[in-house]
């Protein structure tokens, strides 16, 4: 009986080694897929940092160009002041004519200037809405990505969850099993002691029946070699007479 509580003993310490490396192993994988996962929320900030970045570029240089318009819109309603202002003196001021064509060439290139702002305005413009565009594009990619990754997580959730019930099932099972193992032996040696008990009661009920035959035995030699004395004496007793 004590060598077999060993040998359960021994078993039972090579299942909880088998465990021990499963657990090990499992736990290395779910360090691997948090470092992934790890990796993945990071480039996701790093986008996020990166829109921001982008956005706030794309308002100051919104703020740049309100700025220039309102700039121009000054220079443009002082221009048109000024061209009132010469209209009203030119009669008075002819003398003054090569200045004001100097003035006019002067304004001229100014409104040359201005047309060249504005064209750059509208490709600042158009630079500026096909940059939203593509903000907008990244935003619906990036929205997109996080929605994935949380159907990734959900699902790899999931995954864990199956299989730790999976686990668990089956450590139950197999301590189930274990038990009904234990169970049948300990059975089998009440069995077999019980039966080892009724041999040895019927070996000494034997052995005492044996005796008990013995000494009945030896009562009945005793018996008969009494009988066969009185017989002689008898014998004798009569000899004794006849004579």
């Amino acid at each position: 009986m004590i060598k077999k509580k060993k040998k359960i003993k021994n078993n039972s310490e090579k299942k909880g080694l088998s465990g021990l490396t499963k657990f090990t192993t499992k736990s290395l994988s779910g360090a691997i897929k948090k470092f992934k996962k790890q990796q993945e929320q990071k480039k996701i900030r790093e986008i996020k940092f990166k829109k921001l970045q982008e956005t706030n570029a794309l308002i100051k240089e919104k703020k740049e160009l309100k700025i220039w318009e309102e700039k121009l819109k000054k220079d443009d309603n002082k221009l048109k002041s000024k061209e009132v202002d010469l209209d009203l003196k030119e009669k008075d001021l002819k003398s003054k004519e090569e200045k004001q064509k100097i003035e006019n060439d002067r304004l001229i290139e100014k409104d040359k200037e201005l047309i060249q702002i504005s064209k750059e305005l509208r490709n600042k413009e158009k630079e500026l809405k096909l940059k939203e565009e593509a903000q907008n594009r990244k935003d619906i990619d990036l929205k997109v990505r996080e929605e994935e990754q949380i159907q990734k997580e959900i699902k790899d959730q999931k995954r864990k969850d199956k299989e730790l019930k999976a686990f668990k099932e089956d450590e139950e099972r197999k301590k189930q099993l274990e038990y009904i193992r234990l169970k049948e032996w300990e059975e089998k040696f009440d069995k077999e002691q019980k039966e080892k008990e009724h041999l040895e009661n019927l070996k000494e009920l034997k052995f005492k029946q044996r005796e008990l035959d013995k000494v009945k035995k030896f009562e009945e030699l005793e018996k008969s070699s009494t009988n066969i004395n009185f017989d002689f004496n008898d014998l004798d007793v009569d000899k004794s007479t006849k004579n």
